[in-house]
């Protein structure tokens, strides 16, 4: 039986602005960047987080494994106060979309420095 999420494959073309953007401006802590002849760069909101993000090189996984679909995930975060995350986002100058409310809350999204959008709701 799966029990939870562990972690989520987000393909980047550049892992060190992937890795910027999340650290730098979402305030994600990085859990391991390993290189053993691939680079795999795992982050997360803390490093106590059951959940984590890996970025892995686009170019290097699509030449191991051409059959993989290596679109971006469909990522939604939960935030306890999306009003204050929604303007310190516009403040750090990233991309974020209209803060909307439906009928399960509030919700906006935003992208990374590649135009991958993502999704916030408060919960």
């Amino acid at each position: 039986m799966i029990k939870q999420l562990g972690q989520v494959m987000v393909y980047v073309n550049d892992q060190e602005l992937a890795k910027a953007f999340w650290t730098e401006k979402l305030g994600f802590e990085v859990i391991s960047d390993v290189d053993n002849g691939m680079r795999i760069i795992t982050i997360a909101p803390t490093d106590e987080a059951q959940t984590s993000i890996v970025l892995h090189d686009k170019k290097k996984i699509q030449a191991m494994s051409p059959e993989l679909n290596l679109g971006t995930p469909s990522l939604m975060f939960y935030s306890e106060n999306l009003d204050a995350l929604y303007e310190d986002f516009k403040a750090k100058g990233i991309t974020v979309g209209e803060l909307v409310n439906m009928p399960f809350g509030k919700v906006f999204n935003f992208s990374d420095e590649e135009g991958n959008y993502f999704a916030i709701t408060e919960k």
